[in-house]
């Protein structure tokens, strides 16, 4: 299997760009963020003239998450049981809330169980976001655990945008991150806690940093500049990450026109 995620930034944007690199990258199984689309809007039919079903979840022009898969597509979940809501007019997370925001989608394809996951941004230290944020976070990770307990030898991938750089490895520059979010300690020790419960980032022992990024800001010349952050991770299950015989970050779909302001991640697993 040859699974990736991207942050597309749109896929109604972007979605020529997207059909190109599934055949360039000959993906079986595409996992997206930030569609931005209701899924009324999204481009069903392209996929399908690709020969991938989709399964998408939209609920505005903010967020959204999809999985892309020609190896099927079964047993959708559109969020992962407990997921923390936000309410954006309170201000604050809610954590016994209806999950207001499309972030978390799950399927299993291939015999792998992929969740495509947009992690929320956390804006500021001091904004009720990142707490929701870190509630968010430990409901994955409480998740994670009990799907490892239920079944170790499960082959399960969390794939996506997580909105962390666990290292300072991950980021361009420590100085310029202080005080700010996606590298603060309770994002990382939330980040190494999902770690700690068996998953793991197959991407580093292929791609060791530093200088290794998913993620370069449109402003301040930020990508020829090679100013970037490592943000979007594949973390794979035990059995699944024993399987990895690659991984790469795909750096050419950040170049030219139109391109997402990430690249996508691609990991290639053994039968």
């Amino acid at each position: 299997m040859r699974l990736a995620t991207w942050n597309v930034n749109s896929i109604r944007s972007r979605i020529d760009r997207v059909a190109q690199f599934l055949d360039r990258q000959d993906i079986d199984v595409l996992a997206m963020q930030e569609t931005k689309c209701r899924d009324d809007q999204f481009p069903f039919e392209r996929f399908d003239e690709l020969g991938y079903e989709v399964a998408h979840l939209g609920i505005n022009q903010w967020n959204g998450v999809a999985i892309a898969s020609r190896i099927g597509l079964e047993d959708v979940e559109y969020a992962f049981p407990d997921q923390p809501g936000f309410d954006k007019d309170a201000g604050e997370s809610l954590i016994s809330a209806p999950v207001l925001e499309s972030r978390a989608l799950g399927a299993t394809c291939g015999g792998v169980r992929v969740w495509s996951l947009y992690v929320p941004n956390g804006r500021a230290l001091d904004d009720p976001h990142y707490t929701y944020k870190l509630e968010w976070l430990a409901a994955l990770r409480a998740n994670g655990a009990a799907w490892l307990a239920d079944d170790p030898l499960a082959r399960i991938a969390l794939v996506g945008d997580w909105n962390i750089a666990p290292t300072d490895d991950d980021v361009w520059s420590v100085d310029f991150f202080q005080g700010k979010t996606h590298t603060s300690k309770p994002e990382r020790d939330a980040f190494e806690a999902i770690a700690d419960t068996g998953f793991t980032d197959v991407m580093r022992p292929f791609a060791p940093g530093p200088g290794v990024y998913t993620y370069w800001d449109y402003t301040q010349l930020r990508f020829p500049r090679k100013e970037g952050m490592r943000i979007d991770f594949v973390l794979a299950s035990p059995e699944l990450a024993g399987r990895a015989v690659d991984a790469v970050v795909d750096r050419e779909e950040r170049k030219g026109k139109g391109a997402s302001d990430h690249a996508p991640v691609i990991a290639e697993f053994g039968d």
